[in-house]
């Protein structure tokens, strides 16, 4: 069976970000600050390809007039992406990307003046590889290095949690707004399908997860396999419950 064929709308993206990953192989000041910015910029034209794309495909309506206004600024076009495909942005923090996408644009302006922790590139290429996979459907980049497989995984793991506590709360709940992932989270929890323990749990490998995004954490020495596997059975749990529950 042959395998399926790369969308060419994704070629753009995908290769900005392929080139950031492969400068962060020698590592160096200089490499850094360029593989910050080419992620940066392919996480824009990520944004900006799927929004552009055919109805047919997305399912989105976006008039001409519109699209132009969306690609304007990186602000709007989180905006417009926050708007038109909430459901492409489960478990991603479109408030982290800004910031990155700041600290990138102070890398750009003042040059060689700064570096960038390499940790800080390592979790922003994750958040692009998800965000590639999100509204691509396909995975980028298969293989890590050793030390930032675990960070994947465990970005992974943290999307697909956001996204079975969101649905999962659709179920208990009459009314359809959109909730955050933690106010879908104290519903289930408050619902009596999570433990106090588990709830707990899930509050810490929040935080952990909330502070190795935000550089406040070293994600080679927070996360490890047992607690994205605690992640993944917690998620497990939830769902299972609340489906047998509903039946």
């Amino acid at each position: 069976m042959m395998a399926k064929a790369t969308p060419p709308w994704a070629n753009g993206p995908g290769e900005l970000l392929k080139h950031g990953l492969r400068l962060l192989q020698k590592d160096s000041d200089t490499n850094r600050r360029i593989a910050m910015i080419c992620i940066d910029n392919s996480i824009e034209l990520m944004m900006k390809t799927f929004l552009g794309l055919p109805f047919r495909i997305t399912g989105i309506k976006i008039s001409r007039k519109d699209y132009a206004d969306m690609v304007e600024s990186f602000p709007k076009l989180l905006d417009a992406i926050e708007t038109h495909a909430s459901d492409k942005i489960v478990g991603i923090d479109l408030g982290e990307i800004e910031w990155f996408h700041r600290l990138r644009n102070e890398l750009y302006h003042q040059g060689n003046g700064l570096t960038v922790d390499r940790k800080n590139v390592d979790v922003y290429a994750e958040i692009a590889n998800l965000l590639f996979l999100n509204l691509f459907g396909f995975k980028l980049i298969e293989e890590q290095e050793d030390k930032t497989e675990l960070l994947g995984k465990f970005m992974e793991a943290w999307i697909k949690f956001e996204q079975t506590s969101t649905s999962m709360s659709f179920i208990l709940s009459e009314d359809e707004k959109r909730r955050m992932p933690m106010d879908a989270l104290r519903l289930i929890y408050k619902s009596n399908f999570l433990t106090v323990s588990e709830f707990k749990r899930l509050e810490l490998i929040r935080r952990i997860r909330n502070e190795v995004v935000h550089g406040v954490q070293d994600y080679e020495s927070s996360i490890d396999q047992q607690i994205i596997d605690e992640l993944k059975q917690i998620t497990k749990q939830i769902e299972t419950r609340v489906l047998e529950a509903t039946k």
